[in-house]
């Protein structure tokens, strides 16, 4: 089994209230799980109206599937305009 993870740092500058902050990430959130059957959740600022941290977690049964996955995450929120992603890393954990 492969778990993959990855943590994204986003900017948004289009917020000016927790509001809507929440508003936005919870359509990049329920877009990011349905395009890609994967968790995903706000992780950290979550009282920060300016920034947020979303993690999202994948199972593969292969490092190239969930490497592949996590990429396109990353794309997907990068290319979102409502957002600007400051930072993100990616993990891949191997369990027997």
């Amino acid at each position: 089994m492969v778990i993959g993870v990855c943590r994204i740092e986003l900017s948004m500058n289009g917020a000016f209230s927790l509001k809507d902050k929440r508003n936005i990430l919870k359509s990049i959130i329920d877009r990011l799980k349905s395009r890609y059957n994967a968790s995903v959740a706000e992780i950290e600022l979550n009282n920060k109206w300016k920034n947020a941290v979303i993690g999202v977690a994948c199972v593969s049964n292969e490092t190239g599937h969930a490497d592949s996955m996590l990429n396109s995450v990353v794309r997907f929120v990068e290319n979102d305009g409502r957002v600007v992603l400051v930072d993100y890393g990616t993990e891949i954990i191997h369990i027997s």
